[in-house]
């Protein structure tokens, strides 16, 4: 069983009821997670408003880099651990979630060492004036975290939020809490007072519902869909709450004629089948130059076709989806892409020994895919490239803002020219040039425009979203 962490104490719920832990790559449960309540969450911001009134606020800049730096160095210690919870819990394969276990460690290396260096400034004024600016905590910070990476998001999320002076009262997805419920009692382990990390586990729509309603919550952080993302949105503006959301993608990977394209293969495979496509910036949409559409299409065809799924344990490329609704939510995808004709290039091959009841898809690539269908459109999260060919340079951009999202995108061209404009001219809040993701970017800024969302996580921008600015005039004569 596994309890709500709070002011650094197991403490079980005040429904008395519970929610199955259940294993993706065997459909089965074997655990059991507190269903939480509003009751659960206000004890939980009252623990860290208390927290913060007393200790966290008051604690020096660098101290609490120290007990950043001293949570990343017993992550570090707990890898192997923490990475296999999450492969039971979330069905990664052990590479990706020993890879995800290591960015939660450098996240908190990352913040370590930035909790010193928020700076304010002293800004030129009328004569007999002195005036500053510095950067403070909003106080006490919600943070919603999805079931596709709780560990990163967590790291990426929590660990700028508590760097800028904030308490933080976090909902973890009820399809991904174990792992953070771990993290949780190793900072409490390290010294983190009573309070500055909470952890609350339930449902959405009744736990995320009063986390974002809750007054004593100063900033909300969101990862996950739009349609919730508007949601949060609306309910913060009711009482002027300040939020950080980040809603997903449908990213394009743009392939010029002069590309290098033995770099390019690998690349746009892993950026669509990592975590089994389940990941805010897939690069899900793979638009070629007409000159070379073929012969891409034909090596990728190559490589789809060898790539394998199976349980988590045993560590292929691809493993299970989170659950059955998304296994679903994928076969509605390429039933309508069946229906609509859309040609089908490749699958991969589910392996023998992945049990029925687990919630697996082979990865799939398609081509011709029409720009105005859902799958060009609408994110899949899942394994499913959509292919599609463009003619110059002005047509690959039209192609790549045509859709409602912009989180990444991808470009691969030799032409430095080309490499300049195209990253100006696509909308999206990152852009690789040549590469894609660069190796996950803990020091890169994150976040999208348009339904991507808005504010940036990630590097140290993010300490400005996690922090307000107040400015002090002093007359002086």
């Amino acid at each position: 069983m596994q309890y709500h962490f709070i002011a650094n104490a197991a403490q079980e719920g005040s429904s008395g009821r519970t929610l199955p832990v259940i294993d993706p790559s065997d459909g089965q449960p074997f655990d059991e997670l507190q269903r939480g309540t509003a009751q659960d969450i206000d004890r939980a911001v009252q623990a860290a408003r208390h927290c913060f009134d007393t200790e966290w606020s008051k604690l020096a800049a660098a101290e609490r880099g120290r007990l950043l730096m001293r949570l990343a160095a017993t992550l570090s210690e707990h890898v192997e651990e923490l990475a296999a919870i999450e492969q039971r819990d979330c069905g990664k394969p052990t590479k990706q979630a020993r890879a995800d276990a290591m960015a939660l460690v450098r996240y908190f290396e990352f913040y370590a060492g930035a909790c010193d260096k928020l700076h304010g400034d002293t800004l030129p004024y009328q004569e007999g004036y002195t005036v500053l600016t510095w950067r403070e905590p909003h106080g006490v910070t919600g943070h919603i975290i999805p079931w596709n990476y709780p560990m990163q998001i967590f790291g990426r999320s929590v660990g700028g939020a508590l760097a800028a002076g904030n308490a933080c009262v976090v909902k973890p997805s009820e399809d991904a809490c174990l792992s953070l419920l771990r993290v949780a009692q190793l900072a409490a382990d390290c010294g983190f007072p009573p309070g500055a990390i909470n952890i609350v586990t339930g449902y959405g729509h009744e736990v995320g519902d009063a986390l974002a309603r809750h007054p004593g919550i100063d900033h909300i952080s969101f990862t996950g869909s739009p349609r919730v993302g508007t949601l949060i949105q609306q309910v913060a503006a009711e009482r002027h709450c300040p939020v950080t959301l980040e809603l997903g993608g449908k990213s394009p990977q743009i392939v010029f004629d002069d590309a290098d394209l033995d770099a390019v293969m690998p690349a746009v495979v892993n950026a669509i089948v990592q975590n089994a496509g389940q990941t805010c910036s897939a690069g899900s949409r793979l638009l070629v130059q007409r000159s070379i559409y073929e012969p891409v299409l034909d090596r990728l065809g190559a490589i789809f076709s060898a790539l394998r799924v199976g349980p988590a344990a045993m560590d292929l490329e691809v493993g299970p989806l989170i659950r059955a609704s998304q296994q679903q939510r994928v076969w509605d995808f390429l039933s309508d892409a069946h229906a609509a004709n859309i040609p089908t290039v490749a699958q991969g091959e589910v392996v023998d020994e992945a049990p029925d009841t687990g919630f697996y898809q082979a990865p799939t690539l398609l081509r011709d895919v029409p720009v105005s269908h859902r799958l060009a459109q609408e994110e899949v999260f899942g394994p499913v490239l959509a292919a599609m060919s463009f003619r110059d340079e002005d047509h690959a951009v039209e192609l790549a803002n045509a859709t409602q999202f912009g989180l990444v995108a991808g470009v691969w061209t030799r032409d430095g020219g080309r490499q300049l404009r195209m990253a100006r001219r696509v909308r999206s809040g990152q852009v690789f040039i040549n590469n894609y993701g660069a190796g996950g970017g803990v020091e890169l800024p994150f976040g999208g425009v348009k339904s991507s969302g808005y504010g940036r996580e990630k590097g140290f921008e993010a300490l400005l979203g996690f922090t307000t600015l107040k400015t002090v005039a002093i007359r002086h004569g």
